[in-house]
């Protein structure tokens, strides 16, 4: 079984009368990629403040690499790499500079921090602006900065909080590529925190869907489809050149179908069990040609919707 890296249980933290996060309980697995997916003032940020050690819980612990975060934060620290929503660096330092100095603070020195800091720079694809001035970092090149900056003690787990907000579609992409490389190649637990849901699609393993302080649901897209849409789990979609009163009334009577749908030359059919070679059937019996038949993927669009926007 893989290793549990981040342990949450009961977790629970109030502000007075507001339960910001109310009895989470969540594990992480070692070289996992995590989303913690939800909409801005669900209890994500709060969360990771408690896992960082940097505020304490009302209730329940929370354990990070096996380390009680609220009773030995430093032991955390060292293993733990976070990068907020929006981080500082020295303005009028390099971005070389500025690692050396993150290196420093880590008790990495000499020849070693900079050999390390270049090889990060590279990798994030700043290698060419080294020695730029912080200051004139653009956001995207301030977020690559930021990676490199919790990569330089060499973390076990890295924590992003919206790492994507405000760079453009293109540095989007390369951002979540380097991500999904690092957990690839080196192992690195990942623990990816937004309210983006392509993007926590795009390189997620697994995604649990945040509200009002409660983790309602988590899994792989399939689990949650499962979770989610239990009693019409398949979706399958036809096309076909002539929509019928016949065939679609052949298709609601067909035991399994739950919903039947037509847009066009287009059938949209839930079902309660996998009826795609009984549709295709029926559809060719009713002498209608059959362009196009395909099982339709619940996707996180979806599924956000079923929850957050007044679904079941």
């Amino acid at each position: 079984m893989a290793n549990p890296i981040i342990q949450l249980e009961d977790l629970t933290k109030s502000y007075g009368e507001l339960k910001a996060v109310d009895g989470l309980n969540l594990t992480v697995y070692q070289g996992e990629i995590f989303g913690l997916l939800g909409p801005n003032g669900a209890g994500k940020s709060t969360t990771i403040l408690m896992m960082l050690g940097l505020t304490e819980p009302t209730s329940g612990t929370v354990r990070v690499c096996g380390i009680d975060s609220t009773r030995q934060p430093i032991a955390v620290k060292k293993k733990v790499g976070y990068l907020p929503d929006d981080i500082g660096f020295y303005e009028d330092l390099t971005g070389l500079e500025n690692l050396l100095y993150t290196a420093f603070l880590n008790r990495i020195s000499g020849q070693e921090a900079y050999d390390r800091a270049m090889s990060l720079l590279k990798r994030v694809g700043l290698g060419q602006a080294a020695e730029q001035k912080a200051g004139t970092y653009s956001r995207g090149m301030r977020q690559r900065l930021g990676l490199a900056d919790v990569l330089i003690k060499n973390p076990e787990v890295i924590i992003l909080d919206e790492p994507t907000l405000g760079i453009d579609p293109e540095g989007v992409r390369e951002l979540l590529d380097l991500i999904q490389q690092l957990s690839c190649d080196e192992g690195i637990t990942v623990l990816l925190s937004s309210h983006h849901l392509h993007q926590v699609q795009q390189i997620c393993d697994r995604v649990g869907l945040f509200v009002k302080g409660r983790l309602l649901a988590e899994g792989d897209i399939d689990q949650l489809s499962q979770q989610l849409f239990k009693e019409e789990p398949y979706a399958i979609q036809a096309r076909v050149s002539d929509m019928t009163d016949g065939l679609i009334d052949r298709l609601k009577q067909l035991d399994g179908v739950k919903q039947v749908a037509c847009e066009k030359d287009m059938l949209d059919i839930r079902c309660a069990r996998d009826l795609t070679a009984d549709i295709s059937r029926i559809v060719v019996e009713s002498g209608v040609d059959l362009h196009h038949l395909t099982q339709k993927q619940y996707g996180l669009d979806e599924i956000y919707h079923r929850y957050f926007e007044g679904g079941a």
